[in-house]
């Protein structure tokens, strides 16, 4: 274009030759036509190509988070790993727009005005040794000084999550204990350093775009005084002059678009490190190489063995659980009972392998559940947790959680067997009546008997209920407790962790837990009359009006 400007110049607007002029102002639209044409395209396919890049890495994120057993969830923390799914990736998908955009434009722009400015002088080029290597330096030191800016300013929008996150989850604590102002001067700092960094790493690049329009200018300047000479002297037309300026203006601007380039690319390239920790993390569960069948009879019954296991988690300087050993049969329901901090939980997580053992093995129908496949482990077992966690949707999708296809005749089964029946039948829209996130329209009490019958639709045949009594009142759970021992059936191994000696007395076994070890087992009776830590736990409820039957 800029040499279609001079030929206009030096052959048609100099002679008044304007059949010349409008000849080439023809080819000039058509070349600008041509020009619109390719952007268009650029633009849709980079668009195009860098929103489906960041769906990709959206779901290969969360892949890889689903596969992350506990150990990996605690190190990154909750916040952090929404921060990397959501804000890191935007990150990354807008770089990308970016260099298929503009910066993959920049380099064949730029070294096509070279080329083009060359032809037009060689002499006058030589400027181009000092202009580019100038703004190259001025965009090298920008960059350098933003990295740690950049790489701060994620690690605080990580803080800034995670504290509100706290906020919302803690809202009633917060009121409760009236540390509204507490709170507000807690989110305030850290949203104020994000703010000051964020400040910070604006004004560095705010540099970048005068920096090289005072480069570019100055360069214009020194093209011109030296272009002057050498047309006075003929050895220069006008029109070449003009062409000159333009192609320089585009090797500079192909500069400032890779300029823009390391605007962005500090903040993306922390991001991209923040989501490669999460993709190379590898899960401490795994699938096992050769997976271990089992049969089909020893899917239809459950039975567990913890055969000397200890665990400690990563960094402790103790193991939680040392040389655990017990067995629960077919039919059978062994409570265990401790202080807390005994590794009650703990013991609970092992089977589903939310963790691995340290040392030792857990056995699930004969097989060690690091030869079971993950899929097959987590569908023999119906898993009540300690906090009881319920998902927006409706009561019925809750409860379809356990088992997809139950019908409604087996969801209120369910509810029945769980003392949740009469509350849910009360609601307007029943088993459709809608779920706030996390079950927040609901009492305490209301989401642990939901997330028991969840557990029950799925009909497994290991149940595991982690404390998943406490929020009920003793007759609600007297009534619970012999309707489950009727529903769990002569097949199913049934482990209750519980507090209350009354949700746990009736269990075939007793296993009273101290600070990771068994220093009890044997039924209510036995424990009475044999163990000391087991009397201090009834007695100590019998003084609060707790044990009763």
């Amino acid at each position: 274009m800029p040499s279609l400007s001079a030929d206009i110049i030096d052959r048609g607007i100099l002679s008044g030759d304007h059949a010349y002029i409008l000849r080439m102002s023809v080819v000039m639209l058509g070349a600008a036509a041509v020009q619109i044409l390719f952007a268009t395209g650029t633009a849709w396919l980079g668009a195009r190509i860098a929103i489906g890049f960041g769906r990709d890495l959206r779901s290969a994120v969360f892949a890889r988070v689903q596969n992350f057993s506990l150990t990996e969830l605690r190190a990154f923390g909750a916040p952090s790993l929404i921060t990397r799914t959501t804000n890191d990736v935007q990150q990354l998908q807008a770089m990308l727009v970016m260099l298929l955009t503009m910066v993959m434009t920049a380099p064949i722009m730029g070294v096509g005005a070279v080329v083009m400015a060359i032809r037009q002088d060689t002499h006058l080029s030589l400027l181009l040794l000092v202009s580019v290597p100038v703004l190259g330096i001025v965009v090298g030191v920008l960059t350098v000084r933003s990295v740690p800016l950049f790489s701060r300013m994620q690690v605080q929008i990580d803080r800034v999550n995670q504290i509100l996150r706290e906020q919302i989850t803690g809202l009633r604590v917060i009121r409760a204990f009236v540390r509204d102002t507490h709170e507000r001067e807690r989110f305030a700092g850290a949203n104020d350093a994000l703010t000051d960094t964020a400040l910070r790493v604006g004004r560095l690049m705010a540099l970048n775009m005068p920096a090289a329009n005072i480069v570019m200018q100055l360069s214009s300047i020194a093209m011109v005084w030296f272009a002057a000479h050498r047309i006075a002297a003929g050895a220069m037309e006008v029109g070449s002059l003009v062409a000159f300026i333009s192609y320089i203006a585009q090797v500079l601007i192909s500069v400032m678009i890779a300029s823009m380039l390391f605007a962005m690319a500090p903040r993306a390239l922390v991001s991209g490190r923040r989501i490669r920790e999460v993709l190379q993390t590898v899960p401490s569960v795994a699938e096992p190489a050769v997976p271990k069948p089992l049969a089909a009879p020893a899917l239809q019954r459950g039975e567990i063995a913890f055969v000397d296991v200890s665990f400690a988690y990563p960094g402790a300087q103790a193991p939680v659980l040392r040389d655990v050993s017990f067995r629960i049969g077919p039919g059978e329901t062994v409570a265990v009972i401790g202080a807390t901090g005994a590794g009650k939980s703990t013991l609970v997580n092992l089977i589903p392998r939310l963790f691995d053992v340290s040392a030792g093995s857990v056995l699930v129908n004969g097989v060690d559940v690091r030869d079971l496949e993950l899929a097959t482990l987590w569908s023999l077992i119906g898993l009540v947790p300690q906090e009881s966690f319920l998902f927006s949707g409706t009561v019925a999708d809750n409860l379809r959680y356990g088992r997809a296809e139950a019908d409604d005749g087996d969801l209120w089964h369910a509810l029945e067997i769980a003392q949740a029946k009469d509350f849910v039948a009360a609601l307007p829209q029943g088993l459709q009546a809608p779920v706030a996130q996390g079950g927040g329209n609901f009492s305490g009490g209301q989401r642990q008997r939901l997330t028991i019958a969840r557990a029950l639709v799925r009909r497994p045949s290991i149940y595991l209920f982690d404390d998943s009594f406490s929020a009920l009142d003793y007759t609600t759970d007297a009534r619970l407790r012999a309707a489950l021992a009727r529903e769990t059936g002569p097949e199913a191994a049934t482990l209750i962790v519980g507090q209350r000696v009354s949700s746990l007395r009736h269990a075939n076994r007793i296993l009273v837990l101290d600070r990771g070890t068994i220093i009890g087992t044997g039924s209510h009776d036995e424990l009475m009359a044999d163990c000391a830590a087991y009397r201090e736990i009834v007695a100590s409820q019998q003084r609060a009006g707790e044990a009763s039957s």
